[in-house]
Parts: C-alpha cells; structure tokens; sequence
C-alpha cells in the first residue's frame, strides 16, 4: 500500500519518457506524499498523506 495517499486515494502515474530521437521509455510520477501524525477516531495513527490533502486541510493532525 505504499505510494498511496490516505486521504484522497492518488496512486502514481505512469507515462513515458521522450528523447529528441522519439525513443519511449516508461515512467512513473510519483505524488508529493508525506508521513503525517492524524487523528481518526479519537487515536493517533501515523499515515502517508499527499500535500493536496493537507493544504485543502481535508485531514486533521495531531499535536
């Protein structure tokens, strides 16, 4: 369950690399996730968040 965001769900992206020459290789974008203490349900757990979620405030963190 790594690279996932608690909150929201968002999984990385895949694509592909282009050179100059149009050679394709594939590659993944990652999404801006960091390890937040939250609250949920009256504990504390310690989860990977996406920066998204924790600017729109969409969790609520621990002291």
């Amino acid at each position: 369950m790594a690279r996932v965001c608690y909150s929201c769900g968002k999984i990385p992206a895949v694509g592909n690399n282009v050179s100059h020459a149009n050679n394709r290789t594939r590659r993944r974008w990652l999404p801006n996730l960091q390890r937040v203490r939250v609250i949920e349900d009256g504990t504390v757990k310690r989860v990977r968040v996406c920066s998204r979620c924790i600017k729109a405030g969409k969790i609520q963190k621990a002291p």
